[in-house]
């Protein structure tokens, strides 16, 4: 199959990258080439990636492969909803003021803020002893 039939997206979540394609199908999903059901095992991550296609209600209208690296599974599962929610517009002009309504073209930046020197942490200083 030709790179042309694909639409692609790129999703990040934290230090989790997911690279979809989306092409017209019968609703085939796979992540690393791996059942969609098998790679994320609990119900929110799951739901949490198909989030896009339940939003604008194409759950069968689009065969979905996903290649994911870095980050946790639940990030790696923010990464897809991104990802797949870019994907959705390009495909289809019509989608973006749903998705963007409902927060899933917009890349969340939250990160860990790293520690500093001279602290415990990021903000804990390390204890304070007046005598």
């Amino acid at each position: 199959m030709p790179a042309s039939d694909f639409t692609l997206g790129t999703g990040r979540r934290r230090t989790a990258v997911a690279r979809v394609r989306i092409r017209p199908g019968q609703g085939t999903m796979q992540i690393n080439e791996r059942p969609w059901s098998e790679y994320f095992t609990t119900p929110a991550q799951q739901q949490s990636a198909r989030m896009p296609l339940a939003i604008v209600g194409v759950e069968s209208r689009y065969d979905i492969f996903v290649k994911v690296h870095g980050g946790g599974p639940q990030g790696q599962a923010d990464a897809v909803r991104h990802g797949l929610a870019r994907a959705l517009v390009k495909a289809d002009d019509n989608l973006e003021e749903a998705l963007r309504a409902a927060g899933m073209l917009t890349r969340d930046a939250r990160v860990k803020e790293r520690k500093k020197y001279g602290q415990r942490g990021a903000r804990a200083r390390f204890q304070f002893s007046k005598r």
